[in-house]
């Protein structure tokens, strides 16, 4: 079997949380500290913030941004369910604007027509690792003064081009960025997220709502020499992220480098396996965009059954998945039509399939791949 993903962990990852567990101090502390910075200074980024996972990065994000009832927050319906979801936690709605065919993310063309005077952020999903037209979205966003919250849960490494640099997704280039460390990412600390920005009292924000509005972190009164009593300043979370997470995700952050590049060799090889087969629609990078390559996503021909198609590579031992969901076909969101055409996220949805890609594959198992592939579409 071929799998879909398999993330590269080894000794050092297991050495390091091994030395966690034996240090007697498991929760967040000294290794969160450490990893916070050594991130920030991979991405550029002045601030970064460890929590529990995306999901509620995206959600402190919006808190600390004072987005609540009765404000709409623009973002795609063509994503992970978290993307829609964090909006109803903070009581907000949320208002779809479809993807472009070519990167499957926001049409920014599209985005000006969806702003209302209740509009206060608009969440941008770099899907898949594929950077979103920031440039074009964010002199949308500030003609209208709304914030900006990138959607980087898949998109650690990847790297967009600004006024003539390239820069790391994370910089951040809008407001504040969202990263996922799940198992199904470039990089993995098992669960976990991340947010940065360059704003220091969105940054404090963060830290206070990811635990419980704490006005002295656990690890500043367990140091002290005097005797100090916290505050509760304002109704926070528990979103911390635990040494041991942590302690695997800096030895993760050294890989980086080497994971980026072995994706785009597999993701090049996979255009040329795959790329004079009529009818099959490849993922495009932007000339501005250097993609992580957190998934390989084809578009198969409108006549191909896409489940018949997954049901035979899984038969033949490819494991594979569907296209990325659409949040307003679900039933918490099924209720009122949506505002905006859908309709390229839905084909989206319906006719592409994710291919397996991760380091350690080989030549010979993208081969294979590649040959089940025609011999569907010459089926």
């Amino acid at each position: 079997m071929i799998p879909i993903a398999v993330p590269l962990l080894a000794d050092e990852e297991a050495d390091a949380a091994r030395a966690v567990v034996l240090s007697g101090w498991v929760s967040q502390g000294p290794q969160v500290a450490a990893f916070e910075d050594e991130f920030a200074a991979l991405v550029g980024a002045p601030h970064a913030c460890a929590v529990a996972n995306c999901t509620t990065a995206l959600q402190l994000a919006l808190a600390a941004l004072g987005i609540g009832r009765g404000d709409e927050v623009i973002t795609v319906s063509h994503s992970f369910i978290a993307t829609a979801n964090v909006i109803r936690y903070q009581g907000a709605t949320p208002v779809f604007v479809d993807i472009e065919p070519e990167t499957y993310n926001l049409d920014c063309t599209r985005l000006a027509e969806a702003i209302t005077e209740r509009t206060r952020a608009i969440i941008a999903v770099h899907q898949m690792g594929m950077p979103c037209d920031m440039a074009a979205l964010v002199a949308v966003a500030r003609r209208h003064g709304i914030a900006v919250i990138e959607d980087a849960a898949c998109a650690a490494g990847s790297q967009i081009r600004m006024n003539g640099q390239w820069e790391a997704i994370g910089k951040p280039h809008g407001d504040i960025a969202c990263f996922s460390f799940h198992p199904r990412k470039v990089i993995t600390t098992g669960e976990g997220g991340m947010l940065t920005t360059s704003d220091a009292e969105l940054d404090r924000k963060f830290r206070l709502l990811r635990q419980h509005g704490m006005s002295v972190p656990d690890i500043v009164r367990h140091g002290s020499q005097r005797v100090i009593f916290e505050e509760y300043v304002l109704v926070g979370y528990n979103y911390r992220m635990t040494d041991m997470q942590a302690a695997i995700g800096r030895k993760q952050l050294e890989r980086l480098p080497q994971l980026i590049a072995r994706r785009r060799a597999l993701a090049f090889r996979y255009a040329e396996l795959l790329g004079n087969i009529e009818g099959l629609r490849l993922p495009s990078e932007p000339e501005w965009a250097r993609s992580n390559w957190q998934s390989y996503c084809v578009r198969l021909p409108d006549r191909l059954d896409q489940r018949a198609t997954m049901q035979s590579l899984l038969d033949q031992g490819i494991a594979t998945r569907r296209g990325i969901m659409c949040s307003h076909r679900e039933p918490p969101y099924a209720g009122a039509e949506p505002r905006h055409d859908l309709r390229q996220s839905e084909l989206a949805q319906d006719h592409a399939i994710l291919l397996p890609l991760y380091a350690q594959m080989d030549s010979a198992d993208q081969e294979r791949i590649a040959d089940a592939v025609k011999g569907e579409l010459a089926r």
